[in-house]
Formats: structure tokens, C-alpha cells, sequence
């Protein structure tokens, strides 16, 4: 039995830490620097943002990670895929101005996860203080009932997290392979060659939610065993 534990253990940190290794390995494996590029990752996106007409959004370099801020029209680059000329500066530049793109033409599920990531923000910090008093509340208060209603609230505030995740799975992968990828491929922005590259880059880029929100769902783990 305590062998079969270690395994099921094993199984499922690999299955919610794998993906995350994934991504930044394939990152980092093709952002080797390339001469023969005819522009950085931030000077694309630039210039697909004025192809595509999209004047009010701005690129700009970032140190909290590669992404697209709808609120304020930005696309924002670590500084390796905004000054660096590599597949996956270009890959990820084409990535997040996908996101601008659909939030250009109105796409729903963007706006539905731009709202849930607010909506997801108080609750989180209403889980922050909850966690934290849980324990307490749950030796103070006898009634099982009671103490069922705390798990329920507690796992309810991970919930809403889970849900922006899975909100944001198809609006990454439709920026990643209805925009970004026609873009590159019909573009010649890059040689067929590294199109298979920018297809695995492109990928990470779609799935770097999913592996949040396995992490998440650690989380979701962890908190009903202290809550029992």
C-alpha cells in the first residue's frame, strides 16, 4: 500500500509539474539567437499591430511575463523575446498580438475571461484570509454541518480560479493556432524550416495556463486535507 502511495504520488506531481517543465523547456530550447532574423520579437509585434490597424495598443518590455493586458492595450514581452531575434521571441510576439487581435475584432470568451480574472481577483484575496482563519474556525466550531460549509466555501473561492483557467484555454490556443499561426506561415515571417519550431513554441504558449492551473487544483488538494 505504501508503495502503490508513492507511485499514485509521483504520477500526479508529474502530471501537474510536467507540463510546466514542458513549457519552459521548449522555450528556452528555441530561443536560441538567430542572425539571418530579419527583426526582434518586439519589433514584430509592432509591425503586425500596424499591419492589422490596431493602433491603440502599445509593446512595451515586461518583467511579469509574456502576455496581452486588454485593459490597458499592451502588449507586453520579457525582455529576452522583445530585443532577441529567435524563434520563440517571434513565436510568443505573434502569440499576444493574437490576443490583441481578438480583442480588435470583440471575441467573447476573451472578454468573458477579462472579467472572471476581475471577478477572480477579490475572491482571491477573500481566500487568502479565509485559509488562513479555516483551521481556527473549524476546532471553534463542532457542528459538522458548519465545518461542511467552511469546505464547501473554501474549495468555492479555488473553484472560480479554475474556472478563469478553463475560460483561458481556448482563447489561448485559438491565439496561438487561428491567429498567430496563419500569421507566420501566410506572413514569411519565418523559413518553413522553423515553422515546426514555432508550431512547438506556439504550443507552449497555448498550454502555459494549463500547467497554472494543475497547480491549481494541488492547491485544491492541499486545502481539503487541512480542512479535514
Amino acid at each position: 500500500m505504501g508503495l502503490l502511495a508513492i507511485i499514485g504520488a509521483t504520477l500526479l506531481l508529474a502530471l501537474i509539474f510536467g507540463p510546466q517543465y514542458w513549457v519552459k523547456h521548449v522555450i528556452k530550447k528555441h530561443s536560441v539567437a538567430r542572425s539571418d532574423f530579419p527583426g526582434t520579437g518586439g519589433e514584430l509585434a509592432q509591425h503586425l499591430l500596424e499591419e492589422y490597424k490596431i493602433n491603440n495598443v502599445k509593446v512595451e518590455v515586461t518583467k511579469d511575463g509574456d502576455h496581452y493586458s486588454p485593459s490597458e492595450h499592451m502588449v507586453r514581452l520579457l525582455s529576452d523575446n522583445h530585443d532577441r531575434r529567435s524563434i520563440s521571441a517571434v513565436a510568443i510576439a505573434a502569440h499576444d498580438v493574437g490576443h490583441a487581435i481578438q480583442h480588435h475584432e470583440g471575441n467573447y470568451l476573451l472578454e468573458l475571461r477579462r472579467k472572471l480574472v476581475t471577478f477572480a481577483s477579490v475572491t482571491d484575496k477573500f481566500a487568502a484570509v479565509f485559509f488562513f482563519l479555516a483551521p481556527i474556525l473549524g476546532v471553534l466550531v463542532r457542528y459538522p454541518a458548519a465545518f461542511m460549509g467552511f469546505i464547501i466555501i473554501g474549495i468555492s473561492f479555488i473553484a472560480i480560479r479554475l474556472l478563469v483557467h478553463l475560460v483561458t484555454l481556448p482563447v489561448e490556443w485559438d491565439a496561438s493556432f487561428a491567429k498567430a499561426l496563419p500569421i507566420l506561415e501566410q506572413g514569411g515571417y519565418l523559413h518553413p524550416n522553423d515553422m515546426p519550431a514555432a508550431r512547438q513554441v506556439l504550443k507552449a504558449a497555448a498550454l502555459t495556463y494549463v500547467s497554472v492551473a494543475l497547480a491549481s487544483l494541488l492547491d485544491l488538494a492541499r486545502w481539503i486535507r487541512i480542512l479535514r
